[in-house]
């Protein structure tokens, strides 16, 4: 193997060392001064740029405040004849009725399910009761018994009274007084035991009839015509009779045809319920619902204490079914209005009495009292303390005092659409 000598030190290349063009650090710091002077001119424009616009928008502010503050206003405009009160009701069926078990037994049957019509008398379960069929039988057995003891009751009655008869027409000394007396005494008692023993069979009979009567119980029946909306039974149930605490309801059956209609009135609105015709518009569902109007048919009269309202009902024709039970809707009256002017609920102050700011033609503003009539959130009714035309305005700061002059700009509100 032939091997390569390495050469010495002295003979390896040299390495030479690099060198800069001359020139290249001045242009370098050239640059960087320029760069330097770029940032601080920069700097420069920017902060008078800035303290340019804050002394503008200072100038702008102290020009605003030295001037009227500005003011919305709205002209105040007449009460329409009637306003539109929107209560929350609920439907209820015409009548409504819970069935319960009159025997006590076991569901044989049942023949009708929720939501089947069913008419008057129509039978819709029946009642298989053991006990009282053996009640029954032994009610009938009994009065059977007494029967047979009035026979024989009858029978020593008249053999009594014949004895007596007998004694009684005897000639004297024939036999005793205190005989004859015996016999009568005799007579008496078995016509008493005859009585007793008729009496006997009477309960006994009324026994029978009444255990008969609860047979006819064993028809779970239809106390209407309506509908089915519950049941709650199956073949094979235990059921006691009565409707007491811890008793559950067979079916429950409900006639919706007519409907009504449950609202509670505020007791400011009372009046136009209990003294006119009110007309109320019903609604289900929304503004995309169902309408339906009607009258109020009856009230309750009387104010409710807790609430504060009075009850009325509305009747409404439902020959198509479409109403049922326990519905949600709108009930709307139109109710009068009593005269006045109307503004946005925006206008009113509290301080504390109820008042409105009202800006005359020198835009002066002057706070007056006013009295509310009626509130319905966003226009307020006011009875007295302003007239129509006068200019009111909204959203008055705290700032306004009586007497300042305020820049108004009068705005389009329709009031009288709202």
């Amino acid at each position: 193997m032939l091997v390569t000598p390495i050469p010495p030190n002295d003979e390896q290349p040299s390495q030479e060392p690099l060198e800069y063009k001359r020139g290249t650090g001045l242009r370098m710091s050239i640059l960087a001064l320029v760069f330097a002077g770029v940032l601080v001119v920069g700097f420069f424009f920017v902060n008078s740029e800035r303290r340019y616009k804050t002394s503008e928008l200072a100038a702008a502010t102290k020009a605003e405040m030295s001037g009227p503050l500005p003011v919305d206003v709205v002209s105040a405009k007449s009460s329409p004849l009637t306003q539109r009160l929107v209560l929350p009701g609920e439907t209820a069926a015409w009548y409504d009725s819970k069935i319960y078990a009159r025997v006590n037994g076991y569901v044989e049957k049942w023949f009708v399910d929720i939501g089947d019509h069913v008419s008057n008398g129509q039978t819709l379960a029946l009642i298989e009761t053991p006990e009282l069929d053996a009640q029954l039988e032994a009610a009938r057995a009994k009065l059977g018994a007494a029967q047979a003891e009035v026979n024989v009751k009858q029978a020593n009655a008249d053999f009594a009274k014949s004895t007596y008869e007998r004694w009684r027409n005897s000639p004297q000394g024939v036999v005793s007084e205190q005989e004859r007396q015996s016999k009568k005494a005799a007579s008496v008692a078995a016509d008493s035991e005859l009585v007793a023993s008729k009496a006997e069979v009477a309960l006994d009979k009324a026994e029978v009839d009444r255990l008969t009567s609860l047979t006819e119980f064993k028809e779970v029946k239809a106390p209407f015509d309506g509908t089915i909306v519950e049941r709650d039974i199956d073949i094979g149930d235990l059921v006691n009779a009565g409707s007491g605490s811890g008793m559950s309801a067979l079916y429950r059956v409900a006639r919706t045809e007519p409907m009504r209609v449950f609202v509670n009135v505020p007791q400011s609105a009372a009046d136009d319920l209990l003294t006119g015709d009110a007309r109320a518009s019903i609604t289900v569902g929304g503004d995309a619902g169902q309408h339906y109007d009607g009258k109020v048919a009856r009230t309750s009269r009387a104010i409710n204490r807790q609430s504060r309202t009075l009850r009325a009902e509305i009747d409404l024709p439902n020959s198509d079914s479409r109403l049922v039970p326990g519905l949600y809707v709108e009930v709307s009256f139109a109710l009068k209005n009593p005269i006045g002017v109307q503004v946005p609920a925006a206008a009113l102050l509290f301080r504390p009495k109820p008042q409105v700011a009202i800006i005359d033609e020198k835009n002066v503003v002057e706070f007056r009292d006013v009295k509310i009539g009626a509130d319905d959130g966003d226009v307020v009714q006011i009875e007295s303390g302003l007239k129509e035309g006068d200019k009111v305005a909204l959203n008055l700061s705290s700032q306004i005092a009586s007497g300042m002059k305020v820049d108004a700009h009068e705005l389009g509100v329709r009031l009288s659409e709202k």
